[in-house]
C-alpha cells in the first residue's frame, strides 16, 4: 500500500501475505506508524491496496463487505450521545430496515453479552470509556458478522481496565464463535488473547514473523504471571529486534 503525498509515493505496507482460518484469533501487532491500521482498513475494504488481492472466503474485501461479514471496533467508541445505549447497538439494524420488536430483542440479547443489561436506557456519556468500548463491541455484533475487526479498541483505556476488558473480549469471542482480528501495540495483549501473532516490522510494515501462542484456553488472569506467558514475550520482543 502506498499513499501519495506531493510528488512522490510513501510505501506505508510492503510484501505482507498471510492467510487467517475461520473462527481463528489473531494479532496484527507493531509499533506505531508500522501499517497495522492500513492492513486492517484493506481486509474491511475500507482502503484499497495499490497492488495485492485481499481475499476472504473466496470473496473480494468489497464483496465480503457488501454481504455484511464485517464488524468493526475502532479505538473511539464513536457512539451517538443523544441516542440511547440500546439505540447506539441497534443503529446498524436500524439502517437495514430491521423491524422495532426485532432490534429491541437484538439489543438485549447483545447488552446482556456485553454484561450491560443494565444500562439499556442509559446514555453514553453517562458510562465510563470501557462501558462504552463494550457498547462499540456490541453494535459491531448487531449484524452477526462472520469477522470482527478491531483497531486497538483499548488503547485509552488504564491499565486495569485493559487486562479485564481482554478477559470479557475472549469470554465474548466463545460464545459469538467469530473471526478476529485484533491490532494492537501491546505484546502482552496480543500474548494473551491470541491464537497467532503476525509481527509486522517498523515503517514500511512488512511481517517479520508469525508467532504461535501455545497458551490453553479459556485464558485466565493467572496465565499472566507464567514463564510461559513471559517466554512469548521475550520470544515476540527479539522477533522486532531482528526485524
Amino acid at each position: 500500500m502506498s499513499y501519495q503525498t506531493n510528488a512522490s509515493a510513501m510505501l506505508a505496507v510492503d510484501n505482507v501475505s498471510f492467510s487467517i482460518a475461520q473462527g481463528e484469533f489473531v494479532s496484527l501487532l507493531g509499533p506505531s506508524g508500522c501499517g497495522k491500521t492500513t492492513l486492517l482498513r484493506m481486509m474491511a475494504d475500507l482502503l484499497q491496496p495499490t497492488s495485492g488481492t485481499v481475499t476472504i472466503a473466496g470473496k473480494t474485501a468489497r464483496e465480503a463487505r457488501l454481504a455484511q461479514k464485517y464488524g468493526i471496533v475502532f479505538q473511539s467508541p464513536t457512539l451517538y450521545d443523544w441516542r440511547k445505549v440500546k439505540d447506539n447497538i441497534t443503529l446498524p439494524l436500524e439502517l437495514m430496515k430491521v423491524k422495532r420488536s426485532e432490534r429491541d430483542r437484538k439489543a438485549e440479547e447483545l447488552l446482556e453479552l456485553v454484561g450491560l443489561a443494565k444500562f439499556s436506557d442509559k446514555y453514553p456519556w453517562q458510562l465510563s470509556g470501557g462501558m462504552q468500548q463494550r457498547i462499540a463491541i456490541a453494535r459491531a455484533l448487531a449484524m452477526e458478522p462472520e469477522i470482527l475487526l478491531m483497531d486497538e479498541p483499548f488503547s485509552a483505556l488504564d491499565e486495569f481496565s485493559r487486562e479485564r476488558l481482554n478477559e470479557e473480549l475472549l469470554a465474548i469471542w466463545k460464545k459469538i464463535s467469530s473471526t478476529v482480528v485484533f491490532v494492537t501495540h501491546s505484546i502482552p495483549e496480543a500474548v494473551f488473547l491470541s491464537d497467532r501473532v503476525f509481527v509486522l516490522s517498523p515503517h514500511p510494515g512488512r511481517l517479520s514473523a508469525t508467532v504461535g501462542i501455545p497458551l490453553p484456553r479459556p485464558r485466565t488472569k493467572e496465565m499472566r504471571n507464567s514463564p510461559e506467558f513471559y517466554e512469548l514475550i521475550a520470544q515476540i520482543r527479539q522477533r522486532f529486534e531482528e526485524g
